[in-house]
């Protein structure tokens, strides 16, 4: 979702031009208060903001910016910008905006991957000194084999899982 910021009458027009570009559903909010309380209550994706607002109102601004939440911020003049250049404004944050969250989803992916690998490390060796152990019962060996095997397993899953490519879109 879009919020959009201004007072200016052809903010409907730069809304309808936002959400047929993007796809995205436009909230318009015609001051800094509005959008604050629209910013507290909902989320957005992208926070488009008169700049002229911005300019005038600079207490409102720094509460609605402090509310922005995930939202990328864009500041424009629209008393001379084209609707084009709003919309290419718009594309772009929301371009960026996937690219950053492909790049924490895939850095997270490696942390998890990383510990998960230390920890069947650390299980594989346990189960191989338990094995090795002379004083342990057949039985109690047989169960730790297995569970070697699984872990084993697990581990075989893991590498094929990191060789799979991810999608960066998501």
């Amino acid at each position: 979702m879009i919020l959009l910021v201004t007072p200016i009458s052809r903010g409907n027009e730069c809304a309808a031009a936002l959400q047929e570009a993007t796809g995205e559903p436009v909230v318009m909010a015609a001051n800094l208060l509005e959008a604050t309380t629209l910013l507290r209550t909902e989320s957005f994706r992208v926070a488009v903001f008169d700049q002229h607002l911005l300019e005038h109102e600079p207490q409102e601004t720094e509460v609605a910016f402090a509310h922005l939440g995930t939202a990328a911020p864009i500041e424009v003049n629209l008393a001379i910008s084209g609707v084009e250049r709003l919309v290419c404004h718009v594309r772009a944050a929301l371009g960026r905006q996937l690219r950053e969250q492909a790049g924490v989803r895939q850095a997270a992916a490696r942390a998890l991957h990383s510990e998960l690998n230390d920890t069947l490390t650390a299980l594989l060796l346990q189960f191989e000194s338990a094995i090795e152990a002379s004083n342990l019962r057949p039985e109690a060996a047989e169960k730790a084999r297995s569970a070697q095997a699984l872990a084993a397993r697990l581990r075989s899953q893991l590498e094929t899982a990191e060789t799979i490519p991810t999608c960066g879109g998501g």
